[in-house]
């Protein structure tokens, strides 16, 4: 099991844990970021992680990995790879989250929804609407990191490899758009 030092450790040495202004995909404003897709950019790295993240997994029942495009898509590989599992993706289609190329929650299917992070837990609820639609059952949901605060709160166990304490903002209430700075917005969603 990796220690929380040499999860932050492999964070920082590839540059993925960022300070700035920055524009989250819930909406919210940061002066930190988290960039889980360079750290990904480094197989040896992304099974490291997420063969820790398993391990925290231990114990609950699990036939499927499904991970939102695009933050998900090479974490649930992973960690399907680290399960022994398949793992697929979701993505969204007319701004609705769906299966595609083929893939299938089937019902009864035990399913872990992963994130690379999650804030609001906004993106993974989407995929527990899309699994439920489909028959499937949730049994659990998985991030990289957490920086919910402890606010996230799917219904099913949620395993984080990492908690981070980052605060997030309404925009009205950022002091960085006071200040005059503008945020930018390095995540996937438009």
């Amino acid at each position: 099991m990796l220690t929380r030092d040499e999860i932050i450790e492999i964070l920082e040495k590839t540059n993925s844990l960022k300070t700035g202004h920055f524009l989250l995909s819930s909406g919210l404003h940061s002066d930190k970021y988290v960039q889980c897709a360079l750290v990904l950019s480094y197989p040896w790295e992304a099974e490291k992680l997420c063969k820790a993240l398993a391990q925290k997994l231990e114990g609950i029942d699990i036939e499927i990995v499904v991970g939102p495009a695009l933050g998900g898509i090479v974490i649930a590989y992973e960690l399907a790879r680290a399960l022994n599992v398949p793992g697929i993706f979701a993505e969204r289609t007319d701004g609705e989250m769906a299966l595609r190329r083929g893939f299938e929650i089937k019902p009864g299917q035990k399913v872990l929804v992963v994130e690379d992070v999650v804030t609001t837990g906004g993106s993974a609820k989407e995929v527990i609407k899309l699994i439920k639609e489909m028959g499937g059952e949730v049994a659990a949901v998985s991030s990289l990191i957490d920086r919910s605060g402890g606010k996230a709160d799917f219904g099913v166990p949620f395993k984080a490899l990492l908690e981070l304490d980052i605060p997030a903002y309404k925009p009205e209430d950022c002091t960085m758009c006071k200040d005059g700075s503008s945020a930018e917005k390095p995540g996937s969603r438009k």
